[in-house]
């Protein structure tokens, strides 16, 4: 029998992936220790000032990237963006629109689209196997 339950933590890298900020930018104490799964809930639901700073205006970790320009991450990649950027940074890209973001949103949005109708296409053979999925 357990006397008392053990505290989940985890790594900064984790619990700033789970934030979607960029580890590096985050304050050193962040950085040095651990994060139990009550702090990391008391930073989603209470942001301190750095973690608003960070979020609104960066540098921001890839995938939030990624999801601000609308493409994949692998298609930054194909774009030559491995570094981390910034808010400003993001809205400038937007703003000259390079032939590589052009190609990699249209991507993604053919993605998407192909998305929904294999969702689409599911449902109904789901619908036409009946309740309990037979043929």
């Amino acid at each position: 029998m357990k006397q008392h339950q053990s505290t989940q933590t985890m790594k900064p890298a984790t619990a700033a992936k789970k934030l979607g900020v960029y580890l590096e930018a985050t304050p050193a104490e962040f950085r040095e220790g651990v994060v139990s799964r009550t702090e990391l809930n008391e930073l989603q639901a209470d942001p301190p000032q750095w973690l608003q700073d960070l979020r609104a205006h960066g540098p921001h970790p890839r995938p939030v990237v990624a999801a601000k320009l609308g493409v994949s991450i692998a298609g930054l990649a194909r774009g030559g963006v491995t570094e981390p950027l910034t808010t400003e940074q993001i809205e400038a890209l937007k703003q000259e629109q390079p032939e590589w973001l052009a190609k990699e949103r249209a991507t993604q949005a053919e993605v998407r689209k192909e998305t929904v109708r294999i969702k689409k296409k599911n449902a109904e053979k789901a619908e036409k196997a009946g309740p309990a999925g037979r043929d």
